[in-house]
């Protein structure tokens, strides 16, 4: 089950180093160098953390190993340090993803849901995490189910996840399943789908993700390091978009 962690930590190179750390009510931020990651985290502490050291100065690898923590705020920041190599914009690019140099870029244009309207249509389709605006965009056009933690009004609980997911033409996935560990069996439960995409911007760019399944990466890339910073504290109350710019990185 770990198969999946192992192939993003140890494509980690190891002279990248942790500079910057913040572990937010929401979202845990790093910047290695030029480059910095974010990920979301599941309010559950009940487990204590791996690490009580100091992590700031550490090999970016180590901090990454994080994500394997059942402490859920710890593994956030072993996310973020996996995003802050994959998502760095050079290492980023290196690998294929095409993004604007320019500080903002229309968000709706790398959208993953606005992107695939017309493919879904009249397909079965199921979204883990219930993303903004999801419903006017998917229910109009498709048989689709929103499958979430804390299920709101007509969501489906996580444990429908093994009925659905193996029937579905499309199926949409978190990033945060990452940090709760859900995704290699979420990964299992869909591998019928003709399309799994990968969504949020705590998504790792790394394309060692396309040989478990997954066929469409829709991440992050952070532009504004010190606005990101912001955010992640709570000094600012923006959404994270503010500070980059939303990529699709498709196998």
């Amino acid at each position: 089950m770990w198969e999946i962690y192992d192939a993003l930590i140890e494509g980690i190179p190891k002279n990248f180093i942790t500079d910057e750390l913040i572990c937010g009510k929401h979202d845990s931020y790093i910047r290695s160098g030029s480059g910095s990651g974010i990920a979301s985290s599941r309010p559950y502490e009940t487990r204590m953390p791996m690490f009580t050291k100091n992590l700031i100065g550490l090999p970016l690898r180590d901090v990454a190993t994080c994500v394997k923590s059942w402490n859920f705020m710890e593994a956030s920041i072993g996310a973020a340090a996996i995003n802050a190599y994959y998502n760095n914009p050079q290492v980023a690019r290196d690998n294929g993803v095409m993004f604007s140099d320019s500080k903002r870029v229309e968000d709706r244009k790398f959208d993953p849901f606005i992107m695939s309207q017309n493919e879904v249509k009249g397909k079965k389709v199921a979204v883990v995490g219930h993303f903004p605006h999801i419903e006017s965009l998917f229910e109009p056009i498709c048989d689709f189910s929103i499958i979430e933690w804390d299920p709101e009004d007509s969501d489906y609980p996580m444990s429908a996840c093994e009925f659905l997911l193996p029937e579905c033409d499309y199926v949409y996935l978190t990033c945060t399943s990452i940090v709760d560990k859900t995704l290699p069996r979420l990964l299992e439960l869909s591998k019928n789908a003709k399309l799994i995409t990968v969504v949020g911007p705590g998504t790792p760019l790394a394309p060692v993700l396309f040989n478990y399944g997954i066929g469409d990466l829709s991440g992050f890339i952070i532009k504004d390091n010190l606005r990101a910073l912001r955010i992640a504290a709570g000094a600012e109350k923006l959404k994270i978009a503010t500070a980059g710019q939303k990529v699709a990185f498709k196998k």
